[in-house]
């Protein structure tokens, strides 16, 4: 093989491992499963069912779920919440995971109903947080922020809508989304708990 072509192979070579290293160590979290992120958390401001403000300061540098339900709801969200009551159980040893329960019905949901439903299900308020508020700005963080609503769904008055989903955001420590899961479905759910488990061992 000739100087040239053994120049230009090297080059190549050279060109493809700093690429590499690029890829893996420059860009912000490529080697996190190789996948972007789905979404990431815009500011928010709710209170909880311990009358709390709870802001997405509070929650920064955790690893949570976040879903919505309401507490009349008889349909999906008794299966739901007995299902994040497995997942609280599963992960209670974790000081750093968070369950983060937003009501679509912050009409009828105030402070006090919330509080009687957390302490109904024994919910443990430092790590299963309720969430009522403005119905608008809960609806954008479900569609905007978590994506598990449409967010055409925002086009028709606010006062016509009624948010009802069973899906689940997963979300990291740098407050990205990082998966969706049907929160009615077993299989799902004990995949989000696998997955959860390895996010808080990431550094």
């Amino acid at each position: 093989m000739s100087k040239k072509r053994l120049f230009y192979l090297g080059f190549f070579v050279l060109l493809a491992i700093g690429f590499y290293i690029a890829l893996t160590q420059l860009i912000p979290d490529y080697n996190k499963k190789g996948v972007a992120p789905i979404s990431f958390i815009r500011p928010f401001a709710f209170t909880s069912q311990e009358g709390k403000t709870i802001t997405e300061k509070d929650v920064a540098g955790k690893v949570y779920v976040a879903e919505y339900f309401f507490t009349t709801c008889k349909t999906i969200c008794p299966t739901m919440n007995n299902y994040m009551k497995m997942v609280e159980e599963e992960l209670r040893d974790q000081p750093d995971f968070l369950i983060l329960s937003h009501t679509s019905d912050p009409d009828n949901d105030s402070v006090a109903r919330m509080k009687r439903y957390a302490d109904s299900i024994g919910a443990n308020p430092k790590r299963w947080i309720f969430l009522t508020g403005r119905k608008d700005s809960l609806y954008n963080m479900a569609r905007v922020s978590y994506t598990i609503d449409d967010p055409k769904n925002n086009l028709t008055r606010i006062e016509d809508q009624f948010l009802h989903t069973q899906f689940w955001a997963l979300v990291d420590r740098n407050g990205d989304v990082r998966k969706i899961y049907d929160g009615i479905k077993e299989s799902e759910v004990k995949e989000l708990i696998k997955d959860a488990k390895k996010l808080l061992n990431e550094k």
